[in-house]
């Protein structure tokens, strides 16, 4: 039943997006669905691709193990939403560029800062990609038997397939689809777990177990309140710099349309996070020696309602984590196929087919080499890189008219350098002792700011290098987009 499941998403996933076919001709279609998404569609289509493997598995996973503390994560990712419904949401629509490196080159006036943004956004979405197809791996496995490297190929073979045929507006449809198949496989399952847990005589967690797994910052984890604050400061302030998030408010008609999308998110966010948290409580108390964590969603179905229910259940739960595996990877695959087409290629439809082809191929590779560990922590890596390089960017270059040139490379390539570092590190060279540990898996309590220092006071040294056009770039990201001004499509010097 669960592999049939798989399939089934699998083709609901190739059809609507072949739809896309139909409908995608230009250059704006591929990058930006030729900004006309409305607000509700486009809010979808976000939480579609933003609830990854980590929110539909590995919270509830994380949950699990360390209890209350790790409620911090969606509580951050949620409210990074927030953050950038304040702060950059509106201004970054109107800047009128395709991608993040657009919008650099834009403000600040400088290849070498687009190109060093580029490799930034590269880096990210193969970061967050990577645990995407491990994750993939681990359900085929789970259903099938098969060896982990079946399920990241095939999620890479089709998100592939859906990039290719028709871009940005292709997978706006598939997308959205996905964020409601997702809410539906979490919420329906979840129904007949808690009519077993009351059937069962409602049980609760042993007064033992719960003294640190009910603590609300630390969790009993050697140096855990540092990691909890560094946790709580990498969400909230890299939702921002994700390139499959912030791609999504250029699809918008208009800055107004860019807020009202984020709010929708926040409302759409906060429904499907009341899931997960459930579900890791329940595997505290019915699987709470689970080997790999990350499946509890996919094995509490069998183990508490079990026969031919807990069959339907469990292939219900398992195409909603390949929705999740699809849709994320799909947005980040444009993210990043964006970027390599422009500027390591030459523009255009071919280019962007191509690159995309590069976006897949190289994060499943590391997929398969790097060393597991739990999808939530490797996505929270890939937000601390973003909070430590693009944060700081967008908040200094959108509010901040004093920013140079120098300014703004210095604080990307020491914040990001030190993040990417620490996430090398905790991939590759495994598990430290102590402080040590802690400060490299969770970087961003002291990597955002480093980022955010070295950015303001090399701007102050280097007046000299504000860029000459900044008084017209301010009042085309903070002017109301109903005054007609002459905003067209951002062009790179490159092209």
């Amino acid at each position: 039943m669960s592999l049939t499941a798989v399939l089934i998403v699998v083709l609901a996933a190739v059809l609507i997006g072949a739809f896309g076919i139909r409908v995608s001709r230009t250059t704006s279609d591929f990058y930006v669905a030729s900004r006309t998404v409305s607000p509700l569609w486009n809010a979808s289509a976000i939480g579609g691709e933003y609830l990854s493997a980590a929110s539909f598995l590995g919270v509830a996973g994380l949950i699990l193990s360390f209890g209350a503390d790790m409620l911090w994560l969606p509580v951050g990712w949620t409210g990074g939403y927030l953050v950038l419904l304040v702060l950059v949401s509106a201004p970054l629509r109107r800047s009128g560029a395709y991608t993040l490196p657009d919008f650099a080159e834009a403000r600040l006036e400088s290849m070498t800062v687009r190109r060093t943004a580029s490799g930034l956004v590269v880096l990210i979405g193969w970061l967050y990609l990577m645990p995407q197809f491990q994750s993939a791996g681990l359900v085929l496995r789970e259903i099938t038997g098969a060896p982990p490297w079946a399920g990241g190929l095939l999620v890479a073979v089709v998100v592939a397939v859906n990039v290719l045929s028709g871009g940005m507006r292709s997978i706006t449809f598939v997308q959205a689809f996905q964020y409601w198949l997702k809410l539906t496989a979490l919420a329906v399952p979840l129904v007949f777990l808690l009519m077993a847990w009351k059937a069962d005589g409602a049980p609760a967690i042993s007064p033992q177990d719960a003294a640190a797994w009910q603590a609300p910052l630390g969790g009993g984890r050697e140096y855990g309140l540092y990691s909890t604050y560094s946790l709580i400061l990498a969400t909230f302030l890299g939702t921002m710099g994700l390139p499959h998030v912030l791609v999504r408010f250029y699809t918008n008609p208009d800055g107004r349309a860019a807020r009202r999308t984020t709010l929708v998110v926040l409302t759409l966010l906060g429904a499907f996070y009341l899931l997960p948290a459930l579900y890791g409580w329940l595997g505290r108390l019915y699987v709470p020696d689970l080997a790999r964590t990350d499946a509890v969603v996919l094995t509490l179905p069998g183990r508490m309602v079990g026969g031919t229910l807990g069959d339907l259940l469990t292939a219900l739960v398992t195409a909603g984590a390949f929705a999740a595996f699809l849709s994320t990877s799909s947005g980040l695959t444009v993210s990043v196929a964006g970027v390599l087409a422009q500027d390591l290629l030459r523009g255009g439809v071919r280019s962007f087919r191509i690159a995309t082809v590069l976006a897949v191929v190289v994060p499943l590779t590391l997929a398969l080499w790097a060393r597991e560990l739990p999808v939530a922590d490797v996505v929270g890596l890939a937000f601390a890189v973003a909070a430590s390089s693009f944060c700081p960017l967008l908040v200094l270059g959108i509010w901040w008219r004093r920013l140079s040139t120098t300014g703004a490379l210095a604080g990307l390539f020491v914040g990001g350098g030190l993040a990417c570092a620490a996430v090398l590190v905790t991939i590759v060279g495994g598990p430290h002792e102590g402080l040590a540990n802690a400060l490299l898996a969770q970087p961003a309590a002291w990597t955002v700011p480093i980022a955010f220092t070295v950015m303001i006071t090399v701007s102050f040294v280097t007046p000299h290098r504000v860029p000459a056009g900044v008084a017209r770039t301010m009042v085309r990201l903070h002017t109301p987009e109903d005054l007609n001004l002459d905003r067209g499509d951002w062009r790179p010097r490159s092209s």
